[in-house]
């Protein structure tokens, strides 16, 4: 296990120790015990997006819990998410009415399915889902719930505005998609008001923790093999770290965070600054963070 000091003097030894708990972390062994592991079971791309989205969403408790609900899903569509998505029959859904993780249960697992069918049929790719710029598909009422800046108003075009964004400050471009992608979520005429607390968004300032660890599997390009690199429209530069209390207890010792809540803006800050160490690649850190929080030698630094 690598030493560390007890405080960094410079930027570039940060960074460096960064680099190296990134490299060591962000390798195919990794999978086996994270809930990645779920949508690398999978070679075709839809499958890959539907399991990695329903990880993640569930990726809280311990991890081999969560890996175990996961697989139960997987059995219950028949070992085939996408093909069951788009071909079940009504009497098919049966089989999920005693599945439950945590807060999550059957009625938040047959909207998921349902979100899934509607989509699907629209698009080959959840991707699309996470496209600020849709058709007007939302339904009016939620619309007026989310609150978007007056800058997203006052933009002349769809292609000026996502320009104008990613030239002021790349993490917008993420945080759209995200305000953007819940509200069509649950733009289905008969969502269920509990399954809303499944799916955050930074307008509610929540991290997003779940959303954004979808987004860096998704997005990142490098070749690991551990993160898909499948979608282009949301660039790796333009992602936001994954903000849970483990990371940002690590993030915090290394002075990363000096925010004192732990909300959307406390995710921007740490991004930003690990942004520092690679503008085009922010997030692999991430792996670095993640790796450090389970690392007795580093819990024992935070105390």
């Amino acid at each position: 296990m690598t030493d560390f000091p007890t405080s960094f003097q410079t930027h570039n030894e940060l960074k460096d120790f960064l680099d190296v708990k990134f490299d060591q972390y962000n390798r195919p062994d990794f999978i086996e015990n994270d809930p990645i592991c779920i949508p690398h079971l999978f070679t075709k791309r839809q499958d890959i997006e539907i399991m990695g989205f329903w990880a993640s969403i569930l990726a809280w408790g311990q991890r081999k819990t969560i890996i175990n609900k996961c697989k139960e899903l997987i059995v219950l569509m028949d070992g085939s998410p996408y093909d069951f998505i788009l071909n079940h029959q009504e009497t098919d859904l049966k089989r999920f009415a005693d599945f439950k993780h945590r807060t999550f249960n059957d009625t938040d697992t047959l909207y998921f399915i349902e979100f899934f069918k509607n989509h699907y049929l629209k698009s080959d790719t959840l991707e699309s889902a996470f496209s600020v710029i849709r058709p007007n598909i939302f339904r009016q009422e939620f619309m007026e719930e989310e609150k978007y800046s007056s800058e997203s108003i006052e933009s002349a075009s769809a292609p000026c505005y996502l320009s104008e964004l990613t030239s002021k400050n790349p993490e917008s471009v993420t945080e759209n998609a995200l305000n953007s992608f819940r509200s069509y979520f649950f733009s289905l005429p008969d969502f269920p008001m509990r399954t809303k607390k499944h799916i955050s968004s930074p307008s509610q300032k929540s991290t997003c923790k779940r959303l954004n660890m979808f987004l860096r599997w998704m997005v990142r390009k490098d070749d690991r093999g551990v993160d898909f690199g499948l979608w282009n429209s949301i660039k790796p530069s333009e992602l936001i770290c994954p903000t849970d209390l483990h990371v940002e207890r690590v993030a915090r010792k290394l002075k990363l965070i000096s925010r004192k809540q732990v909300d959307w803006q406390t995710a921007i800050e740490l991004t930003q600054n690990l942004r520092e160490f690679d503008p085009t690649d922010p997030v692999k850190y991430d792996f670095a963070l993640f790796g450090l929080g389970i690392e007795a030698q580093f819990q024992n630094r935070m105390v």
